[in-house]
């Protein structure tokens, strides 16, 4: 394991500065992150990581309770944006190592643009690129982050996400989706 942070560090705000971009991914400028989850949000970059254990399950994270969009739903390994200046890989090494205190060599999937709004709160609306990784280390959670975590099996986690979809953000359905059709083997 890399040298893993202390359990509870604050790793982002709404202040951060986001990066607007249009559908081919061009920078329009930048915004902070609340502004960019204001009302029907505003299309900025993102990433999704899915971090894989030896046996090929799956890592995934109960996100914290006082989360403004999406608070205590399950969602894929680690989730974010890029700041501004940073590129998204750098941003995803980062996020990993602050969030679940690991580092691996990740794989580029592919990107895809969605938008959800959840209740009253504010919308998602990213440009999102998708990211795997293998490790044989356990993660150390940042519980600013992170309320829970566990490892699953692929086709439980498909089950769980027929049977009970309410519990998932709509980001990580979609995203699992698309990886267990094109990237069977993460």
């Amino acid at each position: 394991m890399s040298q893993a942070l202390t359990k509870n560090e604050i790793v982002s705000s709404d202040e951060e500065s986001l990066i607007l971009v249009d559908a081919g991914d061009r920078e329009l400028g930048f915004l902070d992150k609340s502004a960019c989850h204001d009302g029907a949000g505003v299309l900025h970059r993102a990433f999704s990581l899915f971090v894989f254990n030896e046996r090929g399950e799956l890592l995934i994270q109960q996100r914290a309770e006082d989360k403004r969009l999406w608070p205590s739903y399950w969602s894929n390994s680690c989730c974010s944006h890029p700041r501004r200046g940073e590129s998204t890989e750098t941003a995803v090494s980062r996020r990993l190592e602050q969030e679940l205190g690991l580092n691996m060599v990740l794989r580029y999937r592919y990107k895809f643009e969605y938008s959800a709004a959840f209740e009253d709160q504010g919308t998602e609306h990213e440009l999102c690129s998708v990211y795997t990784g293998c490790t044989s280390s356990e993660p150390m959670i940042n519980t600013v982050e992170i309320a829970s975590w566990r490892w699953i099996d692929g086709d439980l986690l498909t089950s769980q996400l027929d049977t009970e979809p309410e519990r998932f953000t709509p980001w990580f359905k979609m995203e699992w989706q698309r990886l267990r059709r094109e990237f069977p083997g993460g």
